[in-house]
């Protein structure tokens, strides 16, 4: 018989699903046989139900069938018309200040190259000593290129970054500060706005990493003055393993700033082979090669179901799946001495609940292995990652269970 305390959340669950205006969307997603619960969804989205459809069509017809004229029928305007339309659906970003290109790793290291030189008497670089890998990675190498000096925040690790921890280190001195918008590991939210606010108060230049953010939390990037952000695409807005980024500068920065990797597509007349490089004084300047267009087709799916929801509709399911997830946490893990990592309060919290345990690397294994999807982060965290459009409210509470189920058997 299934205990009461478990009847009881799985009975919220289905409340909650019954009532959610977003419901009808679960069905969009392509099954993965096997998987009860896919709490995976900030690191790698779920595919939509028509990608193969539409992969197929793309090779028989836009590529198979139009061949290279599909360049300049559709592909050459590509990448700054996706960038437009995640500027108008999950950043609040106006028309020509997006752009999709690289990785995340690349793109990141055009736009904070780019800024760390813009101006000759600043010569620290402010980023958190707990930022995901490659952002201090990259912080490091543009900092030995540049001779600039890092200044390393060290926050909460619960409650992340504030705007006191900025004000503290922030000086005529500052060149830039980059820092994530969504904490990859707890799932604070930052203040980006206030931030924002405090470093150019200190005339430095502000860029967010977006990954863990975008297409789940809504935001201003305009009307709170952000210089430069970069995104992923293949976390909540479900483009697929490797889709390539997205990178957004403030138009009054275009001209002024100039990215390192000054490949052909961001030349002024990309045709015209000159002798000389001359960039693009447009949002087509922070392109280097050609675009990796495929890679662009399955977010766009996403983007309608996120257009079509609305971003804050998409943020109000994501609180009530975390805010159960939180509640389920405090009835059936807390008492295994399971640590909440995470912020309790919704609003400063992104997509994901972050819980600690000794035992978490094996218990993810054996999750796996029996088709309960979460992910593990080192030391000893599992992060629920609870995408509001594919992921339901009982199958949140079902891999919480599932991780209390494996706890207490022990058998891991």
């Amino acid at each position: 018989m299934t205990d009461p305390l478990d009847r009881e959340l799985l009975d919220l669950a289905r409340t909650l699903d019954a009532a959610d205006p977003l419901r009808s969307h679960l069905d969009a997603f392509a099954d993965a046989p096997g998987v009860t619960a896919y709490l995976d969804g900030n690191s790698l989205g779920r595919p939509l139900r028509d990608i193969p459809e539409k992969l197929a069509a793309f090779v028989r017809e836009d590529w198979g069938t139009r061949l290279i004229r599909s360049w300049n029928e559709q592909w050459m305007a590509l990448p700054m018309e996706l960038g437009d339309r995640i500027g108008r659906v999950a950043l609040g970003a106006g028309a020509g200040q997006t752009v999709v290109a690289d990785s995340t790793s690349v793109l990141i290291y055009k736009l904070m190259r780019a800024a760390a030189t813009a101006d000759p008497t600043r010569t620290e670089l402010v980023i958190e000593a707990g930022n995901f890998p490659t952002d201090r990675f990259l912080a490091e190498g543009v900092a030995a290129e540049t001779g600039l000096t890092l200044r390393w925040l060290e926050p909460d690790p619960v409650a992340g970054v504030t705007v006191a921890d900025v004000a503290a280190v922030v000086s005529e001195r500052t060149a830039l500060v980059s820092l994530s918008h969504v904490d990859y590991r707890s799932g604070a939210l930052a203040d980006m706005p206030g931030i924002t606010s405090v470093t150019h108060e200190a005339g430095a230049l502000m860029m967010w990493d977006l990954c863990h953010s975008a297409g789940v939390v809504p935001m201003q990037l305009d009307d709170w003055g952000v210089d430069l952000a970069v995104g992923c695409t293949y976390k909540y807005l479900n483009g697929g393993p490797g889709s390539p980024a997205f990178a957004y500068l403030r138009r009054g920065l275009h001209g002024v700033l100039r990215q390192p990797i000054q490949g052909w597509w961001s030349a002024a007349d990309i045709f015209a082979m000159g002798p000389e490089y001359v960039p693009s004084g447009d949002i087509r300047q922070l392109l280097s090669g050609t675009p990796p267009v495929t890679s662009m087709l399955a977010m766009q799916g996403m983007l309608d179901l996120i257009e079509g929801s609305t971003i804050e509709s998409v943020r109000a399911k994501s609180r009530s799946l975390t805010d159960l997830a939180v509640r389920a946490y405090d009835a059936v893990l807390a008492p295994l001495g399971v640590r909440l990592l995470s912020p309790r309060d919704a609003e400063l919290r992104g997509g994901h609940v972050t819980i600690g345990h000794a035992d978490f690397r094996d218990v993810t294994r054996k999750l796996w292995a029996e088709g309960i999807i979460p992910d593990f982060r080192f030391p000893d965290g599992i992060r629920l990652g609870l995408s509001p459009l594919s992921t339901s409210h009982v199958e949140t509470i079902t891999g919480v269970l599932a991780v209390r189920d494996a706890l207490e058997s022990g058998d891991f």
